[in-house]
């Protein structure tokens, strides 16, 4: 069950993505070939406006084909017959589908099932946090000038810079305090912590504070999957640490699996949140400016903004193959490294 409701939650997601290039498409007048559901040969398929519009037989994924490759077409309704500017919303539409998706359903999460507040339950005897003068009830605000909205923004920010001395600005009875603290090492974890936990209780939000943290809950998985990228490139975190397809259909099957005796509602509200975290991935990572990607694209957009003229199409299409061939090799480790951990 756990692949099936993984692979219907990753399809919707990468749906939605080339939705928003779709409608963009059609905005701007270019010509879209197909816009299809799912991958393989055509299972039902009928033309629209120009478009082909196709069910195919592997029920994952979807695509836009509206002729982006297509480098040297400047024909009429082409994507590189239109203006700069159409160019670039047209390809910055998928990712922002992807975080437009990803605040709908945090919302829904947050309206149904609260947000967690950086609110300080419990000071731990002896702690840092303790020795520095922080009391139940105090509002974490900001961590070194980083504002906090979530308690878990609390835990990543202190996993993100262990050992490091933080400046925590807290509020206590209406009323900004400001402390350093230097986290403390604990035998059993093998961790520094700053000696604080959060309220094992969500808080309910409806109305205006449900978009508003909603909006909190995107912000934290954009940031976390930005945090990652960068332990990633500093060495801190490896390419066996990371997850891919067999990662996430392990993750939506555990979930499944543990949320199923609650009922199909806690299901369906677990799903919702791992789809907040792939959306808001597939978003940040798709703006990454690499080649093949659409941030690689948006940079030779960006380029021919400056320039006043467009990068040779042979270049372009150059570097674009190039990114391919290495994004299709580390798919093909963080595969292997999926494959592996299963049987570990």
């Amino acid at each position: 069950m756990g692949i099936v409701l993984a692979l219907l939650l990753f399809s919707f997601i990468v749906i939605v993505h080339e939705l928003g290039h779709f409608l963009l498409a059609k905005k701007h007048g270019i010509d879209v070939s197909e816009f299809s559901l799912g991958m393989g040969p055509r299972i039902i398929s009928f033309e629209r406006g120009g478009t082909r519009y196709s069910w195919k037989l592997l029920p994952f994924g979807g695509s836009c084909m509206m002729g982006e490759d297509e480098i040297d077409d400047r024909s009429e309704g082409s994507f590189n017959s239109k203006s700069v500017w159409a160019r670039i919303s047209v390809i910055a539409a998928g990712p922002v589908f992807n975080f437009i998706l990803a605040f709908i359903f945090a919302v829904i999460l947050v309206a149904w099932v609260g947000y967690d507040p950086p609110v300080a339950d419990e000071v731990i005897q002896g702690s840092a946090a303790e020795e520095a003068g922080l009391q139940k009830g105090d509002v974490i605000v900001k961590m070194n000038h980083k504002d906090i909205n979530l308690w878990r923004e609390v835990q990543v920010y202190n996993q993100v810079h262990q050992g490091e001395t933080v400046t925590v600005t807290y509020e206590r009875d209406g009323k900004e305090h400001q402390v350093d603290i230097k986290p403390r090492m604990d035998e059993e974890t093998g961790m520094y912590l700053l000696g604080l936990t959060g309220k094992a209780q969500n808080e309910k939000a409806d109305g205006l504070k449900a978009l508003q943290y909603g909006a909190y809950e995107v912000k934290y998985w954009i940031c976390t999957t930005l945090e990652g990228l960068k332990m990633f490139v500093t060495g801190k975190v490896g390419l066996d640490q990371m997850a891919g397809p067999v990662g996430i259909v392990n993750l939506v099957d555990d979930t499944y699996e543990a949320a199923k005796p609650a009922g199909m509602i806690i299901v369906l509200l677990n799903l919702m949140n791992i789809g907040i975290l792939l959306s808001a991935n597939l978003g940040v990572m798709n703006l990454l400016p690499i080649p093949a990607l659409d941030g690689g694209r948006l940079v030779f957009l960006i380029l021919e903004v400056i320039r006043g003229k467009r990068v040779a199409p042979e270049k372009e299409g150059m570097v674009h193959f190039a990114g391919f061939v290495l994004l299709f090799g580390l798919m093909i480790v963080i595969l292997f490294n999926d494959v592996k951990n299963l049987f570990l």
